[in-house]
């Protein structure tokens, strides 16, 4: 019987590209990324964003169908498809962060940041000692290298969230936090959470008062900063005011309007014979 003893640093495959570091090339060159947002946990689904044209792709641990048990797959299909996408972590909690990580995202979203505390508990949980307090366990190590700590420090990307009455009053200190890489606006929520309801930036000059109050308070600091957006025209019109991480279509979304998009294309032709 012959033994076979695996090779230690297995041949990593094709080429993932990390879209933490599309993020960054992009800031350093002064343009905005449009990105999209994924709530499915399909692995067909995830492929098929991976292959796409977004700068980025996040996919929604919080609020989107994707589970701790499906994360792993579906992080799988992204690394098929070519990609290392972003993940919302769906809390700031050291494990959240941690599984998102040791997983294959090649950066975090953090919700619900509400102050320098949070944004510190945040990054810290992104990086390794001495920096941070993410703890070592290289899920993937008996199939492909594993970057070491300090190489994994670097492309990390940690994103937190300003979406409540205490962020927006705290911002100062949240954009000073050490390891804060950029900060995203959850415009929504952020309305709730001051008293606006579920109005939107169109239809309240309060809204788009605090999130060019947020912008600037973030290019002071050389921070980039992102916005979650309900459409496209959403994105470019921030776009055109600084925001540099701009989500513009969600997976969900655009199957329902693709569907309904085709369907009145081919009735309106029928009509036309």
């Amino acid at each position: 019987m012959t033994i076979v003893t695996p090779k230690p640093n297995a041949d990593p495959g094709p080429a993932v590209r990390s879209d933490a570091t599309r993020l960054r090339t992009l800031w350093a060159a002064g343009r905005p990324a449009f990105g999209a947002w994924s709530i499915l946990a399909d692995p067909v689904v995830a492929e098929i964003l991976a292959a796409g044209e977004a700068d980025y792709v996040c996919l929604d641990t919080q609020h989107g169908h994707v589970t701790e048990v499906d994360l792993s797959t579906v992080l799988q299909a992204y690394r098929a498809g070519g990609r290392a996408p972003i993940v919302r972590a769906n809390w700031n909690q050291p494990s959240a962060i941690f599984r998102v990580l040791d997983t294959g995202a090649s950066g975090v979203v953090v919700p619900m940041v509400d102050d320098a505390d949070a944004a510190r508990a945040a990054s810290r949980a992104t990086r390794y000692p001495p920096v941070g307090e993410r703890s070592w366990g290289p899920m993937w190590g008996d199939c492909r290298p594993v970057a070491s700590p300090a190489e994994q420090d670097r492309d990390a990307m940690c994103i937190v969230m300003i979406e409540t009455a205490a962020g927006y009053a705290n911002i100062d200190q949240i954009v000073a936090t050490p390891g804060v890489d950029a900060i995203y606006v959850g415009p929504n929520d952020l309305a709730l959470s001051c008293g606006l309801g579920r109005s939107t930036y169109r239809d309240s000059s309060e809204i788009a008062d605090l999130l060019r109050s947020i912008l600037k308070t973030c290019r002071d600091r050389d921070l980039a900063v992102g916005l979650h957006c309900s459409d496209a025209a959403m994105a470019t019109d921030w776009a055109s005011e600084g925001f540099m991480m701009l989500t513009a279509v969600a997976d969900t979304k655009a199957v329902r309007s693709g569907i309904a998009n085709d369907l009145a294309q081919a009735r309106s032709g029928l009509a036309a014979i």
